[in-house]
């Protein structure tokens, strides 16, 4: 009989890769940017009472130069990485972008060693050109036959997966502190102002009045359920398992999302395309697993 934390594991990689087609069918009502801006008028109300029941009143008390820290974490490591994750999706399709934002941890261990923080091991060093070969055999055929939509749509992925690595590694101080419900909180509510503002004009061209009903329902659902309760089930799971042996669930989430977009998207794969993201995917768990220390970061649920 399988572990509770196990079965938690697999239910939170189940709800992230579902994610990716729903997200993309919310898209094509309102657009990746209201979507986002919606977001942040959910989530801010989950933080304050994700903060309030674990706290109380007495939430944790940051210094200036915490915050200082924290700022760019939120706006760049949070915010950013979200509306590039959704205009990526929105070029690209949730198969793609579920195999693109797994190349997280291959940009973490490279942020690592550019700040001399970690030497790679020599599996490390060929998950990472593995990884980076599957990239391109996967987003080339794209480039090929002038799907330059897609394409770009690949690359904003890539680099929305490159700003989360970026999350993971200035955020980890200030987790180690703090805590990771903190940071998470704090920073969703330090970057809601500002992608408000940058969202509104998208958002008031959206005749909400006229949407289904459907779409307010995911969208709960996308931030609430993917987001802080997948996160916090994806914590919970981990530090009851161990990080290292829930840590590799994480490479279902494609097949989930590629399983998803395939029977309720109608999207299809080639043979080329399915070859291509067993090679990135590959080249990331070596890249990852390849060390003795513990694994790095995970692709967040999008």
């Amino acid at each position: 009989m399988p572990s509770l934390p196990l079965l938690v594991g697999l239910a939170v990689i189940a709800v992230w890769g579902l994610n990716f087609p729903l997200q993309k069918a919310l898209f094509s009502q309102i657009g990746p940017t209201a979507f986002v801006g919606l977001r942040y008028l959910i989530a801010p109300v989950c933080a304050v009472l994700l903060l309030s029941w674990q706290h109380g009143r007495h939430w944790p008390r940051l210094s200036r130069s915490d915050w200082l820290r924290l700022a760019p974490v939120a706006l760049i490591g949070q915010a950013l990485h979200l509306l590039l994750a959704a205009e990526g999706l929105q070029g690209s399709t949730p198969f793609s972008a579920s195999v693109l934002l797994a190349c997280g941890p291959v940009f973490t261990l490279l942020i690592l060693r550019g700040l001399g923080v970690e030497r790679l091991a020599r599996l490390q060093v060929l998950g990472v050109a593995v990884a980076a070969a599957g990239a391109l055999a996967f987003t080339g055929d794209k480039l090929l036959h002038a799907a330059w939509s897609a394409s770009t749509g690949d690359a904003v992925l890539l680099l929305a997966a490159a700003l989360f690595s970026y999350y993971s590694v200035a955020s980890k101080p200030l987790i180690q502190q703090h805590g990771g419900v903190a940071v998470l909180c704090y920073g969703t509510l330090l970057g809601a102002l500002p992608t408000l503002a940058w969202c509104a004009p998208a958002m008031a061209a959206v005749p909400w009045s006229d949407l289904p009903i459907w779409v307010g329902v995911g969208t709960l659902w996308s931030v609430v359920g993917g987001g802080f309760i997948g996160w916090l089930g994806w914590g919970w799971a981990g530090a009851r398992r161990g990080v290292g042996r829930i840590a590799p669930l994480i490479y279902l989430m494609p097949v989930v999302a590629g399983l998803s977009a395939w029977a309720f998207a109608g999207e299809r794969f080639t043979a080329q395309k399915l070859a291509s993201a067993a090679v990135i995917l590959a080249g990331v768990a070596l890249a990852q697993f390849g060390s003795r220390k513990p694994p790095v970061d995970s692709p967040p649920g999008e």
